[in-house]
């Protein structure tokens, strides 16, 4: 019946083993780490932050002004891993104009940890994914951070920051 039907249709799921793995894996001078975070623009910081702390039971962090970046971050600890809150400061702030196509906020971008990133970003430049700038900057946790293209990046805005 239905049952016999269902289990030989089912696809099968086969895992590779790690000798076979591992040979389409290039070998790089850097290692990526842990999600640090996942940056959301909001276009109203305090609602947000309430929404963290007082709705949802998070600790959230005071608001720091990141001028160079044109932002005010908020941190959201999560355990495994933080929120970033973003809004805009200043007229040439990145969050300001993706504010402007995107009313209500949304993910911004996701950030990962490396162990070297002068050695991610001498790889990456050879594998044509495009840096948005020529040499890291220092991000909100005070560590080296550079940003991926998100056009080279499947969409995704990514951010990596020295661990």
């Amino acid at each position: 019946g239905l049952l016999t039907r269902l289990r030989t249709s089912a696809p099968t799921i086969r895992t590779l083993s790690s000798s076979n793995s591992s040979q389409n894996i290039p070998s790089c001078f850097w290692k990526l780490g842990r999600l640090n975070h996942v940056a959301i623009a909001v276009s109203d910081l305090e609602k947000a932050q309430s929404l963290y702390k007082d709705v949802l039971g998070a600790q959230v962090s005071e608001t720091v002004a990141l001028p160079e970046h044109g932002v005010y971050t908020v941190f959201v600890e999560l355990g495994n891993t933080k929120l970033e809150l973003l809004h805009p400061l200043g007229e040439k702030s990145p969050i300001a104009s993706f504010l402007q196509k995107n009313k209500t906020g949304g993910m911004h971008h996701i950030c990962i940890e490396v162990d070297d990133i002068k050695a991610a970003m001498a790889e990456l430049k050879k594998k044509k994914i495009r840096i948005l700038s020529e040499e890291p900057k220092i991000g909100a946790h005070g560590k080296p951070v550079i940003f991926l293209h998100p056009k080279d990046c499947h969409g995704v805005l990514v951010e990596l920051e020295q661990a």
